[in-house]
């Protein structure tokens, strides 16, 4: 059996606290990643930060992958009530509104954006994580399709949909570390090369030119 001092090791928690302490290592996660590359950021770093031992993480997370996973799901999940809302209430420059939303949300959360292209680009996602990332973007790609049919689209809404997912996560991509430019230039130049790919797709809807 146990001793008294073993089993007190990990003292028992009730559902309230091992969500505060599942969310305070998550809290911590993120932290660490926004200033250090995937690849360069280990569980030791976020149990300090974190105020537990390193062996404590394992208990709620089997691996630094379903850490992450985890905090991207949470974080970027607020995304989607903004679009949401911008969708629903906007009339004028709704694609140009939604596109500002996107690059906006990931610039000021830039964290999340490394987290969706590292795990876009990592071939080795177990089957079931996997499909997990892949319901938060088919969520996002979702209230794509309710914006292009809100501005008339009547085929190929999809592909639509996907292509402009690809253009301003290329605009994140080339642009967010432009050299030279202060952060606010940067922001401004994003914005200003998203409202011309928010027009392009305006007027592909408005002309119905899009193929199967």
């Amino acid at each position: 059996m146990l001793s008294d001092e073993k089993k007190h090791v990990f003292p028992r928690l009730n559902d309230d606290q091992r969500k505060a302490r599942r969310d305070a290592i998550i809290d911590a996660a993120e932290a660490i990643f926004a200033e250090k590359p995937f690849n360069k950021v280990n569980m030791r770093d976020i149990a300090r930060l974190a105020g537990i031992s390193p062996a404590l993480i394992y208990r709620y997370f089997p691996n630094q992958q379903h850490l992450f996973i985890e905090a991207f799901l949470r974080g970027a999940s607020d995304l989607i009530p903004a679009l949401d809302n911008c969708i629903d209430t906007v009339q004028e420059d709704l694609i140009e509104k939604v596109a500002g939303i996107f690059i906006a949300y990931l610039t000021e959360h830039e964290q999340y954006f490394k987290m969706m292209t590292h795990f876009m680009l990592e071939g080795s996602i177990n089957e079931d994580l996997q499909e997990r990332l892949n319901t938060i973007e088919r969520s996002v790609l979702d209230r794509f399709d309710r914006l292009f049919v809100k501005m008339g689209a009547k085929q190929d809404v999809r592909r639509l949909s996907h292509a402009f997912f690809a253009a301003l996560n290329g605009i994140l991509i080339t642009y967010r570390r432009h050299p030279g430019r202060t952060v606010d230039e940067v922001c401004e130049h994003m914005r200003l090369v998203a409202r011309i790919i928010a027009r392009l797709f305006e007027n592909e809807v408005r002309s119905g030119a899009v193929e199967k």
